[in-house]
């Protein structure tokens, strides 16, 4: 008895992990557009342009790099 309440209650929490949207895979649809932006609108500042553009690229590979790297995966499960 004690078994099959572990086994539903298992599979609620399964189900509710699943809804809504991945929210770590949608990030790159924000800082893509990001660069771009700052490399246009920074262009008579050249030396806060450079900083923010690397810091943004520097978030952007990591933000990669943990998705891709086994931390990712130890979170998910």
């Amino acid at each position: 008895m004690a078994s099959s309440s572990n086994s539903s209650h298992q599979e609620a929490v399964m189900r509710k992990q699943n809804n809504g949207p991945p929210y770590k895979f949608l990030v790159p649809l924000i800082y893509a557009p990001v660069l771009p932006l700052i490399r246009i609108g920074l262009r008579k500042n050249p030396v806060v342009r450079d900083r923010l553009f690397t810091a943004v690229l520097a978030g952007a590979f990591a933000h990669g790099f943990y998705l891709v790297s086994d931390l990712y995966d130890i979170e998910s499960k």
